[in-house]
C-alpha cells in the first residue's frame, strides 16, 4: 500500500470527486485523447425504466471512454452516481463488461490496453435485478481474464463508494485506488441496519461509517492498494503509477489460505477497526518475514 499525505493547497485543489463521470474519464486519459463509445447521441437507452415511470438517461450513467494512458492504449469505464446513485443495469453494466471483453480480445491478439474502472455506485439497478446481476456477472469475468495480461486498475473516489456486487468487482482489479471519502463494502449501512437493527449498525453514525469502510481503513487492511488526496491530478498520478507496476505476482483474490489466515485472527465479539488494522499489520509483517526467509 502506498499513501500520499501531500497537503494540496486550498487554491490549488482540484477535486476529482466533484466531477462527473464524463469529466474523470477524459481526466485520466493523456490530453487531447479522449474518445467516447456510445455516448449519449448514440441513445443507447434502459428500455425497462421508462415502464416504472423513470426518466432514462441517454448513456444510462455509464461512460466508456478509449484513449490513451502514457502513450499506451486504454479504456475507461466510468459510471455516473448522479443517475440512479450509480446503479448497475442491463444497458449500462453492457457498456462496462463489452468494453472490458473488448479490451480482452485486443490483448489475447498482442495489443496491450490498459483498462480503469471508476466504481461509483450502490450495486445492481433494483429495477432491473435480475439482468443488472447477470451483467455484472459479465464484469467480473472480464476483469478476471484481463488480469492474466495487464493490470486493471479500480478508483473509488466518491462518496456514493462502491457496494453491492460491483465491490466483487473492485475486489477483483489488480490495483484499487481510494480517497478518504471513497467507501467499499458489499452491503451499505442503510441496508446493514434495515436487515440487522441499528443495534448492529446505525447507519446516522457517519463518522463510525467511514471508520469501518472509508478509504482509509480499506487502505489500512489491505482491501485497498493506494490511498490518495481527492485531487485530479493526485489520482491520474495514481493510475499511471498502478500500471508501472506491473501484473501482480498474486491478486488479492488468489491469496485465499492470507485472508482466511486474517479472518482466524478477528474476534466478532471484540472488531472494530483499530483490530481489523492490528490484524492486518501483524500478517503483513509476517508475509516480509516469509518473504526475507525465503
Amino acid at each position: 500500500m502506498s499513501t500520499t499525505n501531500t497537503a494540496v493547497p486550498a487554491l490549488l485543489h482540484d477535486s476529482f470527486i466533484e466531477l462527473s463521470a464524463r469529466e474523470r474519464a477524459r481526466a485520466l486519459l493523456d490530453a487531447g485523447t479522449f474518445r467516447e463509445l456510445l455516448g449519449p447521441f448514440d441513445r443507447i437507452e434502459s428500455p425497462w425504466l421508462p415502464m416504472q415511470g423513470i426518466v432514462c438517461q441517454a448513456d444510462d450513467g455509464a461512460v466508456i471512454a478509449r484513449g490513451t494512458i502514457n502513450g499506451e492504449p486504454a479504456v475507461v469505464a466510468a459510471i455516473e452516481s448522479a443517475f440512479q446513485g450509480g446503479s448497475i443495469g442491463e444497458v449500462s453494466g453492457s457498456k462496462i463488461a463489452g468494453a472490458l471483453e473488448l479490451a480482452l480480445r485486443d490483448c489475447e491478439r498482442g495489443k496491450i490496453v490498459r483498462p480503469v474502472v471508476l466504481f461509483e455506485t450502490g450495486g445492481v439497478r433494483l429495477q432491473e435485478a435480475n439482468l443488472g446481476l447477470a451483467v455484472i456477472a459479465e464484469i467480473q469475468a472480464a476483469i478476471v481474464a484481463l488480469r492474466r495480461h495487464v493490470p486493471v486498475v479500480g478508483v473509488i473516489a466518491g462518496m456514493v463508494g462502491c457496494f453491492g456486487g460491483m465491490s466483487l468487482a473492485a475486489a477483483l482489479c489488480s490495483y484499487l485506488v481510494v480517497t478518504k471519502p471513497g467507501r467499499l463494502g458489499m452491503n451499505g449501512p442503510e441496508v446493514i441496519e434495515q436487515e440487522a437493527g441499528i443495534e448492529e449498525l446505525d447507519a446516522s453514525d457517519r463518522r463510525r461509517i467511514w471508520q469501518l469502510i472509508g478509504g482509509e481503513q480499506r487502505a489500512a487492511t489491505g482491501l485497498a492498494d493506494m490511498l490518495v488526496q481527492d485531487d485530479t491530478s493526485s489520482i491520474h498520478d495514481a493510475v499511471r503509477e498502478a500500471f508501472a507496476r506491473g501484473v501482480p505476482a498474486t491478486h488479492r483474490t488468489e491469496d485465499v489460505a492470507g485472508y482466511l489466515a486474517r479472518l482466524g485472527d478477528i474476534d466478532p465479539a471484540t472488531v472494530s477497526p483499530e483490530s481489523m488494522r492490528a490484524v492486518f499489520r501483524a500478517a503483513s509483517r509476517s508475509e516480509a518475514v516469509s518473504k526475507e526467509d525465503a
